[in-house]
C-alpha cells in the first residue's frame, strides 16, 4: 500500500514532468506554430512514408478521431495531403508536402538540448528502464476505476 510520502513524491514528480513537457510544448508552438502532437504526426509520416490514419493513430498512441482532426489542421496549413490508395480505394494515405518536409527539418527537437544530452549519456539499460517505467505509469493512469478488477 502507498504511504502518504510515496503518494506525495509521485505526485510532485509527475507534476514536474508535466510542467516541463508543457513548457517545451509552448516553446515548440512559439517557434514552429505547431503543437507537439502535430510535429509528432508529421515526423511519423516522414518516417513511415505512405501511411493510413489508422496506422498513424496506432504509431503515435492517439485515437483515430484525434489524428483525423490534427490531419485536417495540417492539411489546411498545406503541410500534408491525403491521397486514396491506388491498390485499395478504401484506404487513404497521408503524404508530406514539400512545406511539411521543410517544417519537420527546421523544427526544434521535442526535448531541449540539456535533456537530450543527459539522456543520451545514460547507459542503454538506464534509458530502457526510464522508458519502461514511464510506459507503465501511463498504462496505470489510463486505467479507469471500473477496470480495477480487470487485469
Amino acid at each position: 500500500m502507498f504511504t502518504l510520502d510515496e503518494i506525495e513524491n509521485l505526485s510532485v514528480a509527475l507534476r514536474r514532468v508535466i510542467r516541463a513537457n508543457h513548457l517545451q510544448s509552448h516553446h515548440l508552438v512559439k517557434t514552429t506554430g505547431l503543437t507537439t502532437p502535430q510535429i509528432v504526426l508529421l515526423s511519423a509520416i516522414q518516417t513511415k512514408g505512405e501511411v493510413t490514419i489508422k496506422e498513424l493513430a496506432k504509431e503515435i498512441s492517439l485515437s483515430q478521431a484525434t489524428v483525423t482532426t490534427i490531419i485536417d489542421r495540417l492539411e489546411k496549413k498545406k503541410l500534408l495531403i491525403r491521397k486514396r490508395s491506388a491498390q485499395d480505394k478504401r484506404k487513404v494515405h497521408c503524404h508530406l508536402t514539400a512545406k511539411g518536409l521543410s517544417t519537420i527539418e527546421m523544427s526544434p527537437a521535442l526535448f531541449h538540448k540539456y535533456f537530450i544530452y543527459h539522456f543520451n549519456s545514460l547507459e542503454d539499460w538506464e534509458k530502457n528502464l526510464i522508458i519502461s517505467a514511464l510506459q507503465r505509469i501511463a498504462n496505470m493512469m489510463e486505467k479507469q476505476p471500473d477496470q480495477l478488477n480487470k487485469n
